[in-house]
C-alpha cells in the first residue's frame, strides 16, 4: 500500500495554523515541519534537471509491472556525507520528522527494465553504487525536474521526489567492502548462502538487502533483480531460517524475560518463555493510527508458528520476519532458544508507514536493554501486560495462540502435579 504525503495526513489547517509545531495534533513528528525543511532544500539545489550528489548510496527496484519494473539511482542534490539518508540502522534514535527530511531530500531517477535481464549498463551501475558502503558521488540526468511528493510503504523507508532517468554516471569510487566483492564474484555460491555469508562477516541488513535487490548474488545465469520491498523481507527471512536453526541447539531459557520498549507512540513487549522455540508476532492497531484511520475499534492482528515453521507467507506482512529476526540474533547472543511472543501497540500518534526497518530497529533496542521482570510465574506476566498495556493481559490472551497454549498446558501441568 502507498500513501500520497498530501492525502494521508489528513491534518486539521485550522488546528496546524495555531500549533505551529509544537505537538498539538498528537503525532510522533511535524509533517509540515518536516516537509518544508525538505523541500526548501530540493528547491534550492535543483536549479536544472541534473542532479549531482553523494548517493547514500541508494536504489530503488520497484514491483509494479513485474518482471517489467522501475527502476534507478537516488541521490540528494548536495556532496558529502549523506550516508544516514539510507541506513536504517542508524535512525531508532532519529526524530520521524528527521528520517523524513533525509528521504525527502532523495531524488530518484526512473528507467523501466526487465528483472530478467539483470546485465546492462544502468544495472551494472546500480549494482556497483548498492555494493558501496559509503556514499558515491554520482550525476543524475532527468527528463523533467522531479515532482515534490512522497510515497510511504509498509514494507521500505518513505520515497522521495522522482523523475523520469535519461542517464546516470557514477562520478566518485565505490568502496566495497571484500565480503561483498567475494560474494559477488562467486557465480557457484547460491543466493542464500551469499546473504549468511556477508551477515556474518558484519555486514549490516539493510546493505545487504540493497545488493540483493540488484541481482548480485546466486548461481550465473540465475540472477535476478529483486523489487525492493520483497528483497528486505527475504533477507529477513533467510537470515531467521538460519538463526533458528543454529539457536535449537541451545537450552531452553531456565525463567521467563520480558522486554518492553516504547518509542513514537509505539510500545513493545517481549515474552520469552523457557521452552522449545515457537514465535509469535501480534499487532494492535488504535483508531486513528496508520493502518487503522477510520474504525472505532482497536485492531488487533497477528501470525504465529511452532517448532517446526510455517508453510505459508504470515498475513501480518514483513513485520513479522523483521521482528523475528532481531529476537533471534538476541537468543543466539545468549545461547538459549525459548518460545517467543512479541506484542505491539500502535497508537493514534504514529500516523504514517515508515517500513519494516522501525520493527527490526525497535527490537533489537528493545533487547539491548535488561528485562524489566524475570520470573517463572505466568501470573506475574499477565499483572506486567496489565500495567504496561492499553489492551491489558485479557484482551492479549484471548487474541495471542502462544500465550494461550501456555497458559493451557501450564495448567493441566500443574492438575497432573496435584492428582
Amino acid at each position: 500500500m502507498h500513501i500520497w504525503v498530501t492525502n494521508s495526513m489528513k491534518l486539521d489547517p485550522n488546528l496546524c495554523i495555531l500549533c505551529r509545531g509544537r505537538g498539538w495534533c498528537g503525532l510522533a513528528y511535524c509533517p509540515v515541519i518536516a516537509r518544508a525543511r525538505a523541500t526548501l532544500m530540493v528547491k534550492r539545489r535543483v536549479s536544472s534537471k541534473i542532479i549531482e550528489g553523494s548517493s547514500p548510496p541508494s536504489i530503488f527496484i520497484g514491483r509494479i509491472g513485474y518482471p517489467y519494473v522501475r527502476i534507478g539511482p537516488a541521490a540528494p542534490p548536495l556532496v558529502g556525507d549523506t550516508q544516514v539518508f539510507d541506513y536504517p540502522e542508524l535512525w531508532i534514535e532519529k526524530k520521524i520528522e528527521d528520517i523524513l527530511e533525509y528521504r525527502w531530500s532523495l531524488i530518484t531517477g526512473i528507467k523501466i527494465a526487465d528483472v530478467k535481464k539483470p546485465e546492462d549498463k544502468l544495472i551494472d551501475e546500480l549494482r556497483l553504487l548498492a555494493m558501496s558502503s559509503k556514499p558515491v558521488d554520482v550525476q543524475i540526468a532527468l527528463k523533467k525536474p522531479p515532482r515534490p511528493f512522497m510515497t510511504f510503504s509498509e514494507h521500505e523507508p518513505p520515497q522521495g521526489p522522482r523523475s523520469p532517468l535519461t542517464k546516470m554516471k557514477i562520478l566518485g569510487n565505490p568502496s566495497i567492502p571484500r565480503p561483498v566483492e567475494k560474494a559477488h564474484d562467486d557465480t557457484d555460491l547460491p543466493a542464500l548462502e551469499a546473504v549468511t555469508y556477508l551477515y556474518e562477516s558484519g555486514v549490516p541488513v539493510s546493505h545487504i538487502q540493497k545488493i540483493f535487490s540488484t541481482g548480485a548474488f546466486g548461481v550465473k545465469g540465475r540472477r535476478r533483480l529483486v523489487p525492493t520491498r520483497w528483497s528486505i523481507t527475504a533477507v529477513d527471512s533467510i537470515l531467521s531460517r538460519k538463526l533458528i536453526k543454529e539457536i535449537k541447539e541451545y537450552d531452553p531459557l531456565n525463567e521467563i524475560l520480558v522486554f518492553r520498549y516504547r518509542l513514537h507512540d509505539n510500545l513493545f513487549i517481549a515474552i520469552l518463555y523457557p521452552a522449545k522455540w515457537s514465535y509469535e508476532w501480534m499487532e494492535a492497531w488504535w483508531p486513528g493510527s496508520t493502518w487503522n484511520p477510520g474504525l472505532d475499534n482497536v485492531v488487533i492482528e497477528g501470525d504465529y508458528e511452532g517448532y517446526h515453521g510455517r508453510t505459508t507467507y504470515p498475513g501480518i506482512g514483513g513485520c513479522y520476519y523483521a521482528s523475528m529476526l532481531a529476537t533471534l540474533e538476541y537468543l543466539k547472543r545468549i545461547k538459549r532458544q525459548a518460545t517467543a511472543i512479541l506484542l505491539r501497540e500502535i497508537y493514534p500518534g504514529f500516523k504514517i508507514p515508515v517500513g519494516v526497518w522501525f520493527v527490526r530497529e525497535s527490537v533489537r533496542a528493545m533487547f539491548n536493554s535488561p528485562p524489566v521482570l524475570k520470573t517463572d510465574n505466568l501470573d506475574e506476566v499477565m499483572e506486567l501486560l496489565d500495567n504496561e498495556t492499553k489492551l491489558g493481559s485479557g484482551k492479549w490472551l484471548s487474541s495471542s495462540a502462544l500465550l494461550r497454549r501456555i497458559k493451557f498446558t501450564k495448567t493441566i501441568d500443574e492438575f497432573l502435579k496435584r492428582s
